[in-house]
């Protein structure tokens, strides 16, 4: 969330990053209300500053002896003080509206990312060359029905469209690349673990910025305690730290999480639904960050740098690109995606897409630091990442690695997790 003296102090910038964003939403509600809050609250306090010249008057005028001068007086603060009353519900009503329009207006992007929509996303660098296959190669859905390891019937079956039942080496090849994920991010990059909750409150998806706006895409219970499934362990371990004032010292602080997420896909549909691209229910491992704002950046090279690492010990070819303006999530300042080359789609696909939110998610989740004894709090700089979606390199791993036969190589860095299995067939 945006502070309300950044916008009033950057007005002119928030204006043009929600025409960089493509947002139909406009500032001028906010001018509206800004300007009849400072009304309210001044004419509160001139109200004020008559009741408090009128209050010892009444005692004087008693000493006096003149009753009715003092009970005029009387009845001048019983006005006063009604007139107060209803000034100040009025601004608290108008508080209230603008607290709603403050959760609504996204983050401004970093002055490094592009303006425009998808088409202008920049392609910083690729890593590995696609493989040039003599046959044709199969897509995901082939192999893994070949292979006896993906049944998507039974799925549908069970719980209906966009989901998947994994069986015999396909569910052992998940939890492998599970347990390979993660074991990457504690022992070589220094996270720590952490297996949050499934479910959370509201509060918790306000904070990472999920609700109010983006109700539609999450799976909600439906008793009246108010509780969701995670669409990210993102929301969780954000949330880790709400309402909590940090010490310089502790900071950085990076967590790692796999969990199974859920969404609802709301307004998707017809896009990307063959196979495990777009699923209701999905596994990712998860990397959060909180740091010190003037870290946020290069920690963002080193999360997203991390998510690299996975990808280049599994063998897949992928590519790195800054998203645009328009593109970018509601809360990010600035993401990376990270895009792996599907052989069956001749394309480059998203697999991790790693933001840093600024103080954006911090606001909303009142996560403070202070950098010594006695000096202001400040509010955290967040980021995450995807260290990888596992269904999507799962079925990245069984495209790229596949032979004529139908068979699956695994890569070096994965055969420990399997017992030393070298091939799926």
């Amino acid at each position: 969330m945006l502070g309300l003296d950044f916008i009033r102090q950057n007005f002119d910038l928030v204006c043009q990053s929600l025409a960089n964003r493509r947002s139909e939403l406009t500032l001028d509600a906010f001018t509206k209300l800004d300007a009849a809050r400072r009304r309210l609250i001044g004419e509160v306090e001139q109200r004020k500053a008559t009741l408090n010249r009128i209050s010892p008057q009444i005692g004087a005028l008693l000493k006096a002896g003149q009753q009715a001068e003092a009970e005029a007086k009387r009845s001048e603060m019983r006005a006063l003080k009604a007139a107060i009353e209803a000034l100040e519900a009025e601004r608290n009503s108008v508080e209230a509206q603008l607290q709603e329009l403050l959760r609504i207006i996204p983050n401004v992007p970093h002055r490094s990312v592009p303006v425009g929509d998808a088409s202008a996303n920049q392609e910083i660098m690729r890593w590995g060359e696609p493989r040039r296959f003599d046959f044709e190669p199969k897509d995901h859905v082939a192999l893994g029905t070949m292979l006896g390891i993906l049944d998507l019937d039974r799925a549908a079956k069970i719980a209906g469209a966009r989901f998947a039942v994994l069986k015999g080496l396909g569910a052992q090849l998940e939890r492998a690349l599970i347990h390979f994920m993660l074991d990457l991010h504690l022992t070589e990059h220094g996270y720590t673990e952490v297996l949050p909750p499934l479910i959370v409150n509201g509060d918790a998806l306000f904070g990472t910025g999920q609700l109010p706006k983006f109700e539609q895409d999450l799976f909600k219970l439906t008793d009246e305690r108010g509780l969701y499934l995670i669409p990210t362990a993102e929301v969780p371990v954000t949330n880790l730290h709400r309402g909590e004032l940090l010490e310089a010292t502790q900071l950085p602080l990076r967590y790692v999480a796999y969990t199974p997420c859920f969404r609802s896909e709301a307004g998707s549909y017809g896009r990307d639904t063959r196979g495990l691209i777009r699923q209701h229910q999905f596994d990712k491992v998860e990397l959060v960050a909180f740091v010190k704002p003037e870290e946020s950046y290069a920690e963002l090279e080193r999360l997203t740098g991390n998510a690299e690492v996975v990808l280049q010990r599994l063998e897949l070819p992928y590519r790195k690109v800054v998203l645009a303006t328009g593109d970018m999530g509601f809360a990010a300042a600035k993401t990376y995606d990270l895009e792996v080359w599907l052989p069956s789609q001749h394309t480059y696909r998203e697999i991790s897409s790693c933001s840093n939110f600024e103080a954006f998610q911090a606001r909303r989740a009142d996560i403070r630091f202070r950098r010594e004894p006695g000096a202001k709090p400040e509010f955290v700089h967040t980021l995450n990442g995807s260290g990888l979606a596992v269904g999507r390199t799962w079925l990245a791993l069984l495209e790229n690695h596949q032979q004529a036969d139908g068979s699956v190589v695994i890569p070096p860095a994965l055969r420990p997790y399997l017992g030393g299995l070298t091939r799926l067939s």
